[in-house]
């Protein structure tokens, strides 16, 4: 479970920052952010650090490779469901949510992966600490 909630906090960060939708940071600031720019600020930050733990946590676990690896899993499998005509690729809102779920796999991978390793070889990285 805790990957899933991993992922679906990477997901709506994703997702709240850009989307195909009107709903989202990105559209909200073009139309109402200098009239709010307070708030337009404020959440533009908290995304903003949200990003920088996410992208640091996968960085430092997976890394580049790492990351360049899942989208590349990702990718693959779109191929093989778009080769058997499970998607559709030619919509472009289809499209987007898919790269946006892409980008959150990696992101909720990434931040998921110690955990995994530690599972898997029982051995905890250097940078966990007991208490």
């Amino acid at each position: 479970m805790g990957f899933v909630l991993r992922w679906a906090v990477a997901f709506g960060l994703v997702a709240a920052t850009w989307n195909p939708s009107q709903w989202n940071y990105l559209r909200w600031v073009r139309s109402e952010g200098q009239e709010q720019l307070p708030l337009a600020v404020l959440l533009g930050l908290l995304l903003f650090a949200a990003y920088v733990i996410y992208l640091r946590a996968t960085l430092r676990s997976i890394g580049a490779f790492g990351m360049a690896l899942v989208l590349a899993l990702v990718g693959a499998l779109l191929w093989v469901l778009w080769d058997w005509g499970v998607i559709e690729l030619s919509d472009p809102d289809l499209s987007a949510w898919i790269g946006i779920f892409a980008l959150s796999l990696v992101l909720g991978v990434g931040l998921s992966w110690s955990l995994v390793r530690r599972r898997l070889s029982g051995q905890a990285d250097v940078d966990d600490v007991e208490e």
